[in-house]
């Protein structure tokens, strides 16, 4: 059966990106928790996120990575953690092969 991109996306692109910003908001000097209650996944995932057993890094290219900046600075200012995601998310359906980016 083949998936839909947001199939696709949930399952492949997701994660990376959760780790990328995770990863981003450490940078920034918050701590596992606040990045847990920022992202909208507990502690644990954080965790996992930090320590590559979750989202391994994939190579989405230099757009995507200041898009993730981005997104993280606007988490930080209270901005949706939702429409982030999907903001980069359009980005990546629009600019890439879905099936040549696999985490």
């Amino acid at each position: 059966m083949k998936r839909t991109p947001c199939e696709y996306i949930v399952w492949n692109i997701l994660p990376c990106l959760r780790k990328r910003l995770a990863e981003a908001l450490l940078q920034r000097g918050l701590k596992q928790k606040e990045i847990a209650e920022k992202l909208g996944v507990s502690s644990a995932a954080v965790s996992q996120y930090l320590s590559n057993k979750r989202g391994k890094m994939e190579n989405f290219g230099e757009r995507i990575s200041r898009e993730v900046e981005k997104s993280a600075d606007a988490i930080l200012k209270g901005g949706d953690v939702t429409d982030e995601l999907c903001r980069i998310c359009d980005i990546i359906k629009k600019e890439h092969d879905l099936k040549n980016i696999i985490c």
